[in-house]
């Protein structure tokens, strides 16, 4: 397979804070390639290293074969972005936005119009063709904006959190769609909090924490390197005291977070057998998932 963005020993410190440090990464042409992590991981700096828009105190990028920052303006023509916050222009219609930003990659009027409807359509906007922004939902503008970023017909797309703030329908079809680029051969770099977006979009995954990559695989393959294969997860008053005294027990592994005992195991059968002989705890069997994993990964507290 090709690489499609490369980076070699990435660097960028901010003051003496490092923000990322030394990361080596490589993403496939027409994978879908997702970049996890908590609040402040460095992701966001890493996506505007990858385009260009800031550059590296030291290391080697590169984003179709051509080196960044050095040539990130002759690169980006051929890319599309989805940023965090929507950035549509509130005084235009739905089709003036798309027509308005194809000019910015000198694309004739007439050759935008042409693909409209396509883009429209692909968005489920073609019956907002001439709505201004301010009337449309939250989930509207979020395709609107995905739709913007496929005006110039990129090789890639960046998607900075595509999904937040969504309504659980809104969010099945902006996956639908994105499937739907990967399908034609678009190559997608995602940013996401949300665990099962990751996992159901996602060809392979690096998990980034405080400026480094710690974990990089598909999401089979993170779940099955990383953590248990099933969680029982144990809920109550009582569960705390319940985890302290019984859960070594039983688990490879337990964390208590306020009234829930998370326990790891490989076989929970006779976990099970032991929590229905005991009063006063509920619990929940399930196998392990990707949301684990990040919590092993980078830890249970909250980042500001």
């Amino acid at each position: 397979m090709n690489a499609i963005i490369s980076a070699r020993k990435l660097r960028k410190s901010y003051g003496t804070q490092v923000v990322v440090d030394g990361i080596d990464l490589s993403v496939q042409r027409g994978e879908c390639f997702g970049l996890l992590g908590p609040n402040g991981a460095g992701k966001t700096t890493t996506l505007r290293l990858m385009l260009g828009l800031i550059a590296p105190d030291s290391g080697e990028l590169q984003l179709l074969d051509r080196p960044v920052p050095q040539q990130a303006r002759e690169a980006r023509v051929r890319i599309g972005v989805v940023p965090q916050i929507d950035n549509l222009d509130p005084d235009f219609t739905v089709a003036e936005n798309l027509l308005v930003y194809g000019r910015y990659f000198g694309i004739s009027d007439a050759a935008i119009n042409a693909r409209m409807q396509e883009l429209l359509e692909f968005a489920n906007l073609s019956s907002k063709r001439d709505a201004k922004v301010p009337t449309l939902s939250g989930g509207m503008k979020r395709r609107l904006t995905l739709a913007r970023a496929l005006v110039n017909d990129p090789d890639v797309i960046f998607l900075d959190e595509p999904t937040t703030g969504l309504d659980p329908q809104a969010r099945h079809l902006i996956w639908q769609r994105l499937r739907e680029l990967t399908a034609r051969g678009k190559t997608l770099l995602l940013t996401t909090h949300f665990m099962d977006e990751a996992e159901r979009l996602c060809h392979r995954l690096a998990v980034m924490d405080n400026g480094r990559i710690i974990s990089e695989g598909s999401p089979r393959e993170l779940i099955r390197n990383n953590i248990e294969a099933e969680v029982v997860e144990v809920y109550g008053e009582p569960a705390a005291q319940w985890a302290t005294e019984h859960a070594a027990k039983f688990a490879a592994r337990f964390e208590v977070s306020g009234e829930t005992a998370f326990c790891y195991v490989n076989d929970a059968q006779h976990l099970i057998a032991h929590l229905q002989s005991q009063s006063g705890l509920r619990y929940l069997h399930r196998p392990a998932n990707l949301e684990d994993v990040f919590l092993k990964l980078t830890g249970r507290e909250m980042r500001e």
